[in-house]
Order: C-alpha cells, then structure tokens, then sequence
C-alpha cells in the first residue's frame, strides 16, 4: 500500500482502545497470468482469506451489501465489542482482491456490508474502514470526534 494508506490507518488504528485492537492482515494475492481466469484467481485468494479468518465473525465488503449510516453502524460495532452479535469470536473485516471476492467468501460471512455503491480502490477502503471504525467507537462512547 501507498505510504498514505499506512499513515491514514495507523492515525485511526492507535485511536482504538485496548478492547477494539485493529490488526490489518495482507493475503498475498494470486498472480495474474495469461492463463490464469478470474474465477481461479478469486478461488485461489478465497483459500487464503477463509485460512486467514479461521472461526472469526465475517464481515464481507460488497459493493452489493447492506449499507448502513454511521448511528447503524455504531450499534453494529457495540454489539461486535460485547459479543451479541458474535457469539464472542473476534471480527474480521474482509476486503476483496483486484478481482473481488469469491462466492465462497461471501457465502461464509456473516454480513455483507457495502461501504458504497462505488468501486474504491484499496488503499481508500482500508482508510475509509479504519475511519469508521473509530467513528463507531467515538460514538458509542459519547466523543465528541463525531457530531450529530
């Protein structure tokens, strides 16, 4: 990632308290070569990423998926930290490849959440992602980072 996205990310990710520690995973993504089609590719990734989240709570991000507004994602985010919504399991947030998610991902998370009905490029995803998170924990906390 450009060192933009590291400064963003790790500006927001020290924000978070002890309880919503944020780690930031890279999968290795899948060459592409002539040869190589997409389908193989996203399934290739979709092993990595499946290995990667093991048992975790899975959050998908889908262009498709359901978007919420910052108070929705608030409560999302508080039910994510006392384990109501999770059965306990740490959260992982998944980001798709350059050539997106396999079906096998989607189908395995728990929530599909589109950030935007726009293709972003990664970099401004993992920003936007860690933005939001803090955000949901500015609010639920009463910090006055985010005014309503």
């Amino acid at each position: 990632m450009p060192n933009w996205v590291e400064t963003a990310c790790a500006e927001y990710t020290k924000r978070m308290p002890r309880e919503a520690t944020v780690e930031i995973i890279d999968i290795k993504p899948e060459k592409r070569a002539a040869g190589n089609s997409t389908e193989n590719i996203q399934l290739i990734e979709a092993k990595r990423i499946l290995e990667a989240v093991g048992k975790d709570y899975c959050i998908a991000l889908d262009e498709r998926g359901q978007e919420v507004t910052t108070m929705q994602l608030a409560e999302k985010f508080k039910n994510w930290l006392d384990g109501t919504s999770t059965g306990g399991r740490d959260v992982a947030l998944i980001i798709g490849g350059a050539d997106g998610l396999h079906a096998s991902v989607k189908q395995k998370a728990d929530w599909l959440w589109g950030l935007s009905k726009l293709t972003l490029p990664h970099g401004m995803v993992r920003v936007m992602l860690a933005e939001q998170l803090y955000r949901a924990h500015s609010v639920i906390n009463n910090h006055p980072y985010h005014r309503e």
